[in-house]
C-alpha cells in the first residue's frame, strides 16, 4: 500500500510506520504515559485515516504529522497531543537552524564573505567564518531576547559583531608605554624591556596581534611618537656605547662632536629601519587564527622632544616609501594629531611634520587627521584624544578618569534610520515617537550584552586582562569577573542613511536643502541627549556612533528594497549612505561638504569620519591639500581624511590612477586597487558587491586647477 514518503527537502525514502509508533510513544513519555500498546493502537487509527485521506503510493511527513495530531485529539489524548506538537514545533526550529547553517557554510566554501574587507580567503579565514555563522545562529536562537533577536533580523537594528556577542569586547587603545616598560608574557614566555628601537618596535606589531587574538576590533595605540621616543633614547645610548667601543678596539680617537653626528645618524638609520619593519609587520602578520592582518591603528604628531619627532619623521617616510614594490601599505590606520602651538601652524616646533604629514597624505591616503582643538576634543587637550580604526573615539568617562589609554567600545548596535523615516509616512510626531523607541530597544539591547560581557573572567582573556591592559584591572585575579574594569569602557548606539531618512521625511537630504539639514541635526542631536540620558541612568558610558556602513552597506537597503519596494532617493540603490554623510553620488562642492558634515561630529561622541573625494593624488598640490585640511579644523570637525584612486601595477611598480584593465606601462593585468572603506583601506576585490558600486558613484568633490 504505502511504501514511500517525501521528506521536506522533496527527497523520498522508505516509509516505516514503526517510526509514527515511536513517535507516539515519546509523546506518551513527556506526560508520565509509557504505554508502548496504547502506541500500536493509534498508531493503526493514523495508518487507517491515512488511506482514506490519501490514495497513491505518495504522500508527505507533513501529512502524516497533522493526522497523528487530529488522532490523539479525537481519542482523548489531548496532553499526549500537546506534547507531540511542542516536539514537532521544536524540531522544526532544529531543523531550520541547521538548514540555514548549512546553507551559509555552503556559501562560504564557495567564496569567502565579504562582510569585512580586512578578511583574506585564506583556509583559515574560511574555518573562521564558519565558526562565526554557527556562533550567530547560536546568539539568535538561544541567548538573545525574542525581541531584540527579531529586531536584529528583521532590519530594524543591526548587532555588531553578533558571532562574538558573549565572549569578548571590541576595541582597545592599548598602554604600550607601560607593555614596554614592564615587560610581559605572551603565553610562551615572559618578554622583557627593549634595549633599542628595533625590538621596541618589533614586540609593538606583536602586542597588536596578541591583543587582536582576544578582541573582535580594533587595536591602537594613542601616542605612538611618545611610548617609542624612550627606545630611540635608548638607541642613542647603545649607539654611542658601540661607536666608543670600537674606537677604543681600533685605539683611535675622536671628539665629541664627531662622535655626536655619528650617534645620531646610526640613531635615525636604525629608527628608520625600525619602522619599516613595524610597518611590514602589521602588513604580514595574521591574527584571528591567520584569517586577517591586526586591525591596528596609531597616533602620533604631538611629541615634540627629538626623538619623538624621529619616530614620527621616520615612520610617515618609511609609510611614504611603501611596501617591497612601492605598494600603498593597508596598516596600520595612521591619525596625525593637530594641535595649536604644537603643530598647527608655521613656526610651530612639529609644523614640519604636518607638512610632511600631508605630503605622505597625498601619496598614500594615510594619514587622517584628528583635531585635537575642535569644540568638543579640546577640553581634553592635555590628555588628547585619540581615535582609532574606522573612527572610533573613547574620552569621556562617568565611572573614572576621562582619558583615552587602558579603555575602548565594549559594543555597539545600529539604528536603521531610513526605515523610520519610511514608516512614517512624512509624520514627524509619527517618526519621533518610533525613533524613542528604537533607541530604548538599543539601549536595552545593550544593556543586556553588558550583563553577559560582565560575567566573563579575566582568565577568558589572557593577553588584555591576563596583563592588566584595561583601566581599573589592576587588583583583578584570574578568577574574577571583569565587570570593574570595563565599566570604563563604552556601549554604543550607531546609526546609518541620515541622507535616506531625511529624504524619506521631507523629499530631500541635507546636501540639498537648509531644511533638512536643520532637521538631521535634529535627529542626531536628539539620539545624542538619549545616549546621555542612558549614562546618568544607568551609570554606564552611553555614546552615539556614526556607524562605519561597510556589511549594512546592503543589508538594511536589501531588507527595507523587499518590504517597501523601490522608492526614488532611498531604496533605489544597493547601499544606504555613511552615517551622516552627504551621499556620495551627489554633486556638492568640497567646501560645502565640509560645511554640512561638520556640524555632526561634536554629537557623535563615540567616532565619526568625513572625507572629501578628489580624481587623483594630489602630489603636486599640497597647498590645496592643506587648504582642505583647515576648512575641516574650521567646520569643527574630530576626525577627516581626503580621498582618491591609488592604484598600483605589482610588476613594475607604476603608480598612479590606472583607468583601464592593465598597467600602461608594463601591460601587466596584475593590477592592486586600493581605496578607502567606512575609514580603513583595503582593495577593491575585498570590497562586498554594495560597497563595490558605492566606489564607483563616488562623484568627486574637489578639482585641483591646472
Amino acid at each position: 500500500m504505502f511504501t514511500t514518503i517525501i521528506k521536506r527537502d522533496g527527497r523520498t525514502q522508505d516509509f516505516h510506520e514503526s517510526k509514527i509508533t515511536d513517535a507516539v510513544y515519546k509523546g506518551l513519555l513527556a506526560v508520565g504515559e509509557a504505554d508502548r500498546q496504547l502506541a500500536m493502537e493509534l498508531t493503526l487509527e493514523v495508518m487507517k485515516k491515512i488511506k482514506s485521506e490519501y490514495s497513491g503510493d505518495y504522500f508527505s511527513v507533513e501529512n502524516v504529522q497533522d493526522i497523528v495530531e487530529t488522532v490523539l485529539i479525537e481519542h482523548g489524548h489531548a496532553k499526549v497531543a500537546k506534547a507531540y506538537i511542542l516536539y514537532r514545533e521544536n524540531r522544526s526550529r532544529l531543523r531550520e537552524a541547521r538548514s540555514t547553517l548549512m546553507d551559509a557554510v555552503s556559501e562560504i566554501l564557495k567564496e569567502t564573505n565579504r562582510d569585512n574587507a580586512n578578511v583574506g580567503n585564506s583556509p583559515s579565514a574560511k574555518v573562521l567564518q564558519i565558526s562565526e555563522v554557527a556562533s550567530k545562529n547560536f546568539y539568535l536562537k538561544r541567548m538573545l531576547p525574542e525581541n531584540e533577536a527579531e529586531a536584529h533580523s528583521n532590519g530594524d537594528i543591526y548587532i555588531h559583531d553578533l558571532s562574538w556577542y558573549g565572549k569578548t569586547l571590541t576595541c582597545l587603545q592599548i598602554p604600550l608605554d607601560k607593555l614596554l616598560r614592564e615587560g610581559f608574557n605572551n603565553g610562551h614566555g615572559y618578554i622583557r624591556p627593549p634595549k633599542g628601537i628595533k625590538t621596541a618596535a618589533a614586540l609593538a606589531a606583536i602586542i597588536l596581534q596578541s591583543n587582536q587574538n582576544d578582541m573582535h576590533g580594533g587595536q591602537s595605540f594613542a601616542y605612538f611618537d611618545r611610548d617609542m621616543a624612550v627606545y630611540v633614547n635608548e638607541e642613542k645610548k647603545r649607539q654611542e656605547k658601540i661607536i666608543r667601543e670600537g674606537l677604543k678596539k681600533l685605539n683611535l680617537s675622536a671628539d665629541d662632536e664627531k662622535i655626536s653626528e655619528l650617534v645620531c645618524e646610526r640613531t635615525k638609520d636604525e629608527t628608520y629601519q625600525a619602522m619599516e619593519g613595524f610597518i611590514y609587520n602589521l602588513n604580514t602578520m595574521h591574527s584571528r587564527a591567520g584569517a586577517q592582518v591586526p586591525f591596528s591603528s596609531i597616533n602620533l604628531g604631538t611629541d615634540t622632544s627629538e626623538a619623538g619627532r624621529m619616530v614620527t619623521e621616520c615612520f610617515l617616510l618609511a609609510y611614504e616609501k611603501g611596501l617591497g614594490k612601492g605598494e600603498t601599505p593597508l596598516f596600520p590606520n595612521v591619525c596625525f594629531k593637530l594641535k595649536d602651538d604644537v603643530n598647527f601652524e608655521e613656526g610651530d616646533p612639529n609644523y614640519d611634520l604636518f607638512r610632511l604629514s600631508m605630503r605622505v597624505a597625498c601619496k598614500r591616503l594615510f594619514p587622517n587627521f584628528s583635531f585635537q582643538d575642535s569644540s568638543f576634543n579640546k577640553p581634553y587637550r592635555d590628555e588628547e584624544v585619540a581615535y582609532m580604526g574606522c573612527r572610533t573615539r573613547v574620552i569621556a568617562n562617568c565611572n573614572g578618569p576621562s582619558v583615552t589609554n587602558e579603555r575602548g567600545n565594549l559594543s555597539f548596535t545600529t539604528i536603521n534610520l531610513p526605515r523610520l523615516g519610511i514608516r512614517a509616512e512624512r509624520d514627524l510626531a509619527k517618526f519621533w515617537k518610533s525613533l524613542d523607541d528604537v533607541l530604548e530597544l538599543c539601549v536595552t539591547q545593550l544593556l543586556t550584552r553588558f550583563e553577559v560581557q560582565k560575567k566573563l573572567k579575566v582568565r577568558d582573556f589572557p593577553f588584555l586582562m591576563g596583563l592588566k591592559l584595561y583601566l581599573d584591572s589592576e587588583e583583578l585575579k584570574p578568577d574574577d569577573y571583569i565587570e570593574k574594569a570595563i565599566r570604563h569602557g563604552t556601549l554604543s548606539i550607531g546609526f546609518i542613511g541620515l541622507a535616506e531618512c531625511l529624504t524619506a521625511l521631507t523629499g530631500e537630504h541635507h546636501g540639498q536643502s537648509a531644511q533638512a539639514q536643520a532637521l538631521g541635526i535634529s535627529i542626531i542631536s536628539h539620539m545624542r541627549r538619549r545616549c546621555d540620558e542612558a549614562t546618568a541612568k544607568y551609570k554606564l558610558n552611553f555614546t552615539l556612533l556614526a556607524t562605519p556602513a561597510e556589511q549594512l552597506s546592503g543589508k538594511f537597503t536589501k531588507l527595507d528594497a523587499e518590504q517597501f519596494g523601490i522608492l526614488p532617493g532611498i531604496t533605489d540603490k544597493a547601499w544606504y549612505t555613511n552615517s551622516f554623510h552627504v551621499p556620495v553620488e551627489y554633486t556638492i562642492s568640497a567646501m560645502d561638504k565640509i560645511a554640512i558634515e561638520g556640524a555632526y561630529h561634536k554629537y557623535c561622541n563615540a567616532g565619526h569620519i568625513s572625507y572629501v573625494e578628489l580624481p587623483s593624488a594630489p602630489e603636486n598640490n599640497l597647498e590645496a591639500f592643506e587648504t582642505l585640511v583647515r576648512a575641516m579644523a574650521d567646520a569643527d570637525m574630530g576626525y577627516a581624511a581626503v580621498n582618491f584612486p591609488v592604484d598600483i601595477c605589482c610588476d613594475c611598480g607604476f603608480n598612479g590612477v590606472i583607468e583601464k584593465e592593465f598597467c600602461p606601462k608594463c601591460k601587466s593585468g596584475n593590477i592592486s586597487r586600493v581605496r578607502r572603506i567606512t575609514g580603513y583601506l583595503s582593495t577593491l576585490d575585498r570590497f562586498n558587491d554594495s560597497k563595490l558600486q558605492e566606489v564607483q558613484n563616488r562623484q568627486v568633490h574637489y578639482k585641483f586647477q591646472k
